[in-house]
């Protein structure tokens, strides 16, 4: 623990690296079922965003993605056009629309979650139970600026 103190530069840069590879090897695996769409990894991380929270509106994602409305509005107009995605008004504010996956969308996110989960259960399925969640709150505090 001592030496988590004490953190090298080349240390960190280790990790960095090591959280691309993930990233990359993570984000890899359903690029063929991706491609079949023509969608790439901002179709992704938008349709992952609209399954685990359903009804966000266009102003929550923009700002959960990090993205400008204009490059949002490209992905969104090739999901909803594939029939993944579907913009319902919302009952107390008829300005917002609010994103859920249709069906189809419903259909293709669990083709490409399968893909996903099996490098993510396999990772986690081979670690111990402390270094799963001590994981876990490194990954919090690195999305948390913490």
């Amino acid at each position: 623990m001592k030496d988590l103190l004490y953190l090298k530069d080349d240390q960190i840069k280790d990790f960095i690296q090591l959280l691309y590879y993930a990233y990359r090897e993570t984000f890899t695996d359903p690029s063929v079922i991706l491609s079949q769409k023509f969608f790439g990894p901002a179709h992704l991380r938008a349709l992952n965003l609209i399954e685990r929270n359903p009804g966000i509106n266009l102003g929550e994602l923009i700002f959960k993605l990090k993205v400008t409305k204009q490059s949002l509005n490209r992905v969104l107009r090739d999901l909803i056009k594939s029939k993944m995605i579907k913009q319902l008004k919302d009952e107390n504010d008829t300005r917002k629309k609010n994103l859920f996956l249709d069906k189809e969308g419903k259909i293709f996110f669990e083709q490409v979650y399968s893909s996903q989960k099996k490098r993510i259960f396999n990772a986690l399925k081979n670690s111990n139970a402390d270094s799963v969640i001590k994981f876990k709150e490194v990954l919090k505090k690195i999305v948390d600026g913490k």
